[in-house]
């Protein structure tokens, strides 16, 4: 029985108290929420929820928080009425309808909201942060977990016996034992060394007028790559103010260097002998891999369905507390070491160079980042040999799965990507498939992305295509125009398909973080495209297995290349 069919024998409509809380250390920074749905009769704990949001403003975690505490509370009973207390003013007022939304991305959250129970059923109530503890250390449990790079669990939540209530029992008087985040000394060894930086997930006061946030939400989110330049030690020009130059620096995979350019690989090539094209689509570029653990997530108890999927609001731009929790030795962070510590505190930099909204006007909103990753090593890749989408669809050898759980592991410390696209050939979903799995997110096929088809010349190295075929060899070399031998795709036409797969793309995650798991013909043509560059930058670009790049793209139409060619995440 629900709603208006529930039978009226049945007794009064079972009643909730729903407390939530988000912040975020920075603003924008590293962020989670906390959500517990109480009975309101017995004051005792139902359900509890938390999730790592990875790098989004106060306001975002807060509403996301409150639509985590509403699904709770209606997968425990969908008739009841619900109670809402938040020590966020503008979420209280704005839900109450005294406030106008005018922020861009506050008004889905609302929306969403205001969809999971029937209007009428929910009302809404301003407390004091002394009297939302309980959400506050559930928000801060979901930060430090997503520092260490883990999911929140609930059975290792101690915020239901922190905050004094228990199974049966009511909540705990203001002056109880333990003191909230920011507002006091914790009580335990257990809650001191779980906390991290007490307060620094806390918003600042709010606002006692209708004040909208000024900072629009970035896209999660991954996770961004971690060293934001070129190949070589070129600085991002986007990068924060005060980044040290090891921040911005590019790196360049392990490549074997002998020979020619002509005959190193990587698929479209790197430059060749007097203005001649590089190795065509030979594999290249090994490197080592390794693996870490799972990454943040959302996990509810309490019989309350799961958290919802991350929205569009979420982006990378974290500060020097989350760097501290990230990796600092401080207590909650036991077992880290001085090189992951330092790991952790370049990813963030790097999340937050990525980014960050750039020059573009606020109004613009956040854009739609796209971060593309390079498959990791195939048996093809040290061979140097053509390898398109004509050819054998080789899968990824051991290095290249190795690569791809180091892949996983950066981007899951960041926690930033909020989708996973992936060309249809077996590397490149064999190596989403290994991102996804730590991410938590599903993996959609777009055609679009694949790699250019060799015809003729796949699994040749670039020396047996010479000796075979040399003059379709040097048209292909002279014009994007020309293909390869035996019908294959010239770079003309996979720039057509690549300009057509991305807006589809940019339509379809506006404001989002995604991760595009590609080639390197497609992936040299997204930047190439963002930049205005002709045909011929193809030759003069190089990408290694198991790379990173990004491209962030402005509702105006702008386009920003923010990271090309990255490999730190492999050493």
């Amino acid at each position: 029985m629900t709603g208006a069919g529930a039978d009226p024998e049945a007794g009064p409509a079972r009643e909730f108290v729903v407390e939530a809380d988000g912040g975020s250390r920075g603003n924008p920074g590293p962020a989670g929420y906390g959500a517990v749905v109480l009975d309101a009769a017995t004051g005792e704990t139902l359900a509890e929820a938390a999730e790592y949001l990875g790098v989004v403003t106060n306001n975002v975690a807060e509403y996301r928080g409150l639509v985590a505490g509403l699904r709770a509370a209606r997968e425990l009973d969908p008739d009841a009425t619900v109670r809402v207390r938040m020590d966020s003013k503008l979420v209280v007022e704005q839900m109450s309808g005294r406030w106008k939304i005018k922020h861009p991305d506050m008004k889905p959250l609302a929306a969403e909201a205001a969809r999971v129970f029937p209007p009428g059923r929910v009302t809404y109530e301003w407390i004091p942060r002394a009297q939302n503890k309980h959400a506050d250390r559930l928000a801060n449990e979901a930060m430090d977990a997503g520092a260490r790079g883990e999911r929140w669990s609930p059975s290792t939540s101690t915020a239901d016996l922190d905050t004094g209530r228990s199974a049966g029992g009511r909540t705990a008087t203001d002056g109880g034992a333990r003191a909230g985040s920011g507002t006091g000394a914790e009580t335990g060894a257990a809650s001191a060394a779980r906390t991290g930086a007490p307060g620094a997930a806390r918003p600042p006061a709010e606002p006692t007028v209708p004040a909208e946030p000024t900072t629009p939400a970035e896209p999660t989110a991954p996770a961004e790559p971690t060293a934001p330049g070129a190949t070589g030690s070129a600085a991002d020009p986007t990068a924060a103010p005060g980044a040290s130059a090891s921040d911005t620096a590019g790196t360049r995979g392990a490549e074997a260097d002998a020979g020619p350019p002509a005959a190193r690989g990587d698929a479209t090539g790197a430059p060749g002998p007097a203005g001649g094209r590089g190795a065509g689509a030979v594999e290249g570029q090994a490197a080592v891999g390794g693996a870490r653990s799972a990454s943040g997530g959302s996990a509810v108890r309490g019989g309350a369905g799961a958290a919802g999927p991350a929205g569009p609001e979420a982006g990378p731009r974290p500060d020097a507390a989350s760097e501290a929790a990230a990796g600092s030795g401080a207590p909650g962070s036991a077992g880290s070491s001085t090189t992951s510590q330092a790991a952790a505190s370049a990813d963030v930099r790097a999340a937050r160079t990525v980014a960050s909204p750039g020059w573009g006007p606020p109004d613009m909103g956040a854009p739609a980042t796209f971060v593309l990753l390079r498959h990791g090593e195939t048996p093809l890749t040290p061979q140097k040999r053509f390898s398109g989408s004509g050819g054998s669809d080789p899968s990824l050898s051991a290095a290249g799965r190795e690569q791809a759980e180091k892949v996983a592991a950066s981007l899951a410390r960041r926690g930033t990507v909020q989708a996973i696209v992936a060309s249809p050939l077996a590397r490149t979903r064999e190596t989403a498939g290994i991102v996804a799995a730590r991410l938590g997110l599903e993996v959609a096929v777009e055609d679009g992305l694949r790699e250019t088809d060799f015809g003729a010349w796949e699994g040749l190295t670039f020396g047996e295509v010479r000796e075979r075929y040399p003059d379709d060899l040097n048209a292909w070399l002279s014009s994007p125009d020309a293909e390869p031998t035996g019908g294959g795709e010239s770079f003309a036409a996979t720039g057509a398909r690549v300009a057509a797969t991305r807006d589809r793309l940019v339509a379809a995650y506006a404001g989002r973080t995604v991760l595009l798991v590609s080639h390197v013909t497609p992936i040299k043509t997204f930047v190439r495209l963002a930049l205005g560059a002709p045909p011929e930058s193809l030759f003069r670009m190089e990408l290694s297995a198991a790379s990173l790049s990004a491209v962030a793209y402005y509702a105006d139409g702008g386009a920003s290349v923010r990271l090309f060619n990255d490999t730190s995440h492999l050493r």
